[in-house]
């Protein structure tokens, strides 16, 4: 077995509006992939109110388990918007406006004609000792203290925060994933999935079945650190199936 250090990573969504259905979160998995490539592995995700008391309970529940936390949601102007003195309790800090986030702020609105009000202005709070994750989107930075990242609840503002911290976080070897599709039902090839895992050391597959048209079928995702061993247990898979009798699709049905 590999001794090689395992990096991990979890995620707490923010937000009444995902609890509710309202709003479908789609950060979790930008965030997974992201942190795949950097030698993380995602191993936890928790969705919680706009509640202080639940979000720092939830913090200090995940930040002593895992090298870095990722959280989403609820760093805005509005009145909802608390991560920020959540993130400072669970830290046991106070809270202040950053003056290198309030010079960006100011640049960017002042620069298109509008005003910097208030609301506007606690977009600058950070926990105190924090350092700031870029947003060429909107302005507005995420927060970055500790293990900890702050981060938006908007996808595409998240997408730039996480490609701000590229090759910024300390992570093992990249994970690498390939996908082949097959209009199998998994429990008649349980057993050559269990087999491919069994002669690939440090491989894993996932099967995730579908029913389409009538038929039923899953595709099989085979992940390694190791490039060569996803390739030939890849090849193992798809040979087993086809000698099954069933067709495969690289890249997933």
């Amino acid at each position: 077995m590999s001794d090689e250090r395992i990096w991990t990573a979890a995620v707490l969504v923010i937000g009444d509006e995902i609890l509710s259905g309202r709003t479908q979160d789609k950060n979790v998995s930008q965030i997974a992939t992201w942190l795949d490539v950097q030698g993380i592995r995602l191993r936890e995700v928790r969705i919680v109110p706009d509640v202080e008391d639940e979000i720092v309970a939830a913090l200090n529940a995940i930040r002593a388990r895992y090298d870095y936390v990722f959280t989403t949601g609820g760093i805005g102007p509005t009145h909802d918007d608390i991560t920020v003195d959540a993130v400072a309790k669970a830290l046991g800090v106070g809270v202040i406006i950053h003056p290198d986030a309030r010079a960006i702020l100011e640049r960017y609105y002042t620069g298109r004609g509008i005003e910097l009000t208030e609301a506007r202005l606690r977009m600058a709070r950070t926990p105190d000792g924090a350092e700031l994750i870029p947003n060429r989107m909107s302005g507005a930075p995420g927060i970055r203290i500790g293990n900890l990242f702050v981060m938006a609840g908007v996808p595409h503002i998240t997408a730039g925060m996480l490609d701000a911290l590229t090759g910024a976080l300390e992570g093992g070897a990249p994970l690498v994933a390939h996908t082949i599709g097959s209009w199998a039902p998994e429990s008649e090839v349980a057993d050559l999935l269990r087999q491919g895992e069994k002669d690939h050391l440090g491989v894993a597959i996932g099967s995730y079945p579908f029913f389409r048209d009538g038929k039923v079928g899953a595709n099989f995702v085979i992940r390694s650190t190791d490039a060569a061993s996803v390739a030939a247990c890849v090849a193992q898979v798809a040979a087993g199936l086809e000698a099954a009798g069933y067709a495969v699709t690289d890249g997933g049905i």
